[in-house]
């Protein structure tokens, strides 16, 4: 699909104000890197399986798990402002509730109804937690507090899991920075100075600063992969319609329905599988999570780069070099053969996004406007006003919320060109389908550039194509770091597998972590 000669126009105009935005960025001397200090209690180091064994034997009291986890909150957050809500008060409530049952000695029959019991836990403060407040980033709802729990949330606490808090995201959870007006911007463990991403930023963040053992995302355009990527851990976006999307805010409407994923985040491969079913509940029947996976009878395929799309950076080359390692090490250590792939129409992912977000379902219900949601069910928004406003300080928005506005005004000028985008994405739909298979896992880039710094994603807004062009296309995909890079910064890659094939990222990712170490200490250099 060749661009218009406007098309191309505005493209080049992107670019040029990108560098430009990027140069201006570059005048102000950043501070030197600085990352939070590493945990100093082995507890915290624990993968929630392993800490649930542990709580079960009686080696450690859930109150002594709960007491290290409320610490280190408190040591570092000042730091990274991920938790922007804590129940701490209750969380100790909960963990003596624990104590009192496992000291009466309970069979492991009734335990293994409890596969997370003692656990800590974050949650996306998009999500509704009994109590909470769940603002979602949004001024207009700077005093709503959730009278309920979200499904996942509900599914986790009966599993056993304890919240500790919420955590920070995106305005209306529509940006790859975790910054708002009610509480401010998440800063990246590994470099204070770095993006966190978004719009599950806050928990990417205490996650990766040993702040929690697992967490809550969620996920329609990169939301749990980017933060996942930027901090160095584990998130899982699962097969389209796997996973409930109940209790958020902003939840989806229309054909968005079936983009929104929710799914876990964690910093060890191993927990990813179990909250997987924990979250999906009997969903998780779709799936085929009891399937044994050779690793050596997968297909590999492994993609560099989207083809060359003017909208989106070029990919770092430390990124390219990571991805190298990978499919050298599938083809020394399994024996496998990874086959390199050109999917053409990957180039027009981010055009290919945001003409399916904007697009009508069948039943010919619109996508609801992004302006009216930043009205939060009162007069919708106008982002040229807001602009203005913002310009002199007056805005309750963001910048990126309300340049999101503008481009959503944009995209309605041109119908047909929408119309045969969508087409498009539904041809690359079928055509990922076939191509991956019963067996295929395709290797693919999390995003362009490693963390960036503060403020830069505005500079190069739509480097999210990356992550986002799944959502539409529904297949499930697993973020695995893969180290760090030559500035202390992760590394990762996303692992693509055919609708209801989870099982296999999920083992890919399993075997990376071993083959590369997974997660990485923040601060240990």
């Amino acid at each position: 699909m060749a661009l218009s000669r406007a098309e191309r126009c505005l493209a080049l105009l992107l670019r040029l104000l990108s560098r430009v935005c990027l140069a201006l960025l570059g005048l102000v001397t950043p501070a030197p890197p600085r990352a939070v200090p590493p945990p100093r209690r082995e507890l915290l180091l624990l993968p929630a399986r392993e800490l649930a064994a542990r709580l079960r034997a009686r080696e450690v009291t859930c109150v002594e798990v709960v007491e290290a986890y409320v610490e280190r909150i408190r040591e570092v957050n000042p730091l990274i402002n991920a938790v922007v809500k804590d129940r701490f008060e209750e969380a100790l409530q909960e963990a003596r509730q624990v104590d009192k049952l496992l000291s009466e000695g309970p069979d492991d029959d009734y335990l293994e109804k409890f596969p997370f019991l003692g656990v800590p836990i974050t949650v996306k403060e998009a999500f509704c937690l009994h109590g909470m407040p769940n603002t979602s980033g949004l001024v207009n709802r700077r005093n709503v507090i959730a009278t309920s729990d979200a499904t996942v949330v509900s599914r986790l606490k009966q599993a056993g899991a304890i919240p500790l808090g919420m955590t920070n995201c995106s305005e209306l959870c529509m940006w790859y920075e975790s910054s708002n007006r009610i509480y401010g911007r998440t800063n990246n463990p590994y470099d204070l100075q770095r993006i966190a991403g978004g719009s599950s930023g806050g928990e990417g963040s205490v996650l990766a600063a040993a702040c929690s053992v697992i967490g809550v995302g969620s996920d329609i355009g990169g939301s749990i992969r980017m933060p996942a990527f930027f901090n160095g851990i584990f998130g899982h976006k699962p097969t389209t319609g796997v996973v409930p999307n109940d209790g958020q805010f902003p939840n989806a409407q229309g054909v968005r329905t079936s983009f929104l994923c929710t799914g876990p985040m964690c910093r060890y491969a191993e927990d990813l599988e179990p909250m997987l079913r924990v979250m999906a509940g009997p969903g998780v029947n779709k799936l085929k999570l009891d399937e044994k996976v050779s690793l050596e009878k997968i297909k590999f395929l492994c993609m560099d780069h989207d083809g060359g799309s003017i909208f989106v950076s070029p990919v770092d080359k430390e990124i390219l070099q990571a991805q190298k390692k990978v499919v050298e090490h599938l083809e020394s250590d399994l024996g496998v053969q990874v086959q390199r792939v050109a999917i053409h129409k990957m180039k027009y992912s981010f055009q290919i996004w945001s003409a399916m977000m904007s697009s009508a379902d069948d039943d010919g219900q619109e996508a609801q406007l992004f302006t009216d949601l930043l009205g939060d069910h009162g007069k919708p928004v106008w982002p040229l006003w807001e602009l203005v406003k913002w310009l002199v300080g007056m805005s309750s928005h963001t910048l990126p919320a309300i340049a999101l506005g503008l481009t959503e005004k944009l995209m309605k000028l041109n119908p047909g060109g929408n119309a045969k985008l969508v087409s498009m994405g539904k041809s690359l739909q079928e055509e990922m389908e076939a191509l991956l298979g019963r067996d295929g896992v395709l290797l693919y880039p999390s995003h362009p550039t490693i963390a960036p710094r503060h403020n830069s994603p505005i500079c190069m807004p739509f480097n999210f194509a990356y992550t986002a062009i799944f959502n539409v296309l529904g297949l499930p995909v697993t973020q695995c770091p893969l180290g760090l890079s030559s500035e202390g910064l992760p590394l990762g890659i996303q692992l693509v597998a055919a609708s209801h094939n989870d099982h296999l990222t999920l083992a890919v990712a399993r075997y990376l972590e071993k083959a590369f170490g997974g997660w990485v200490l923040p601060g240990k250099a």
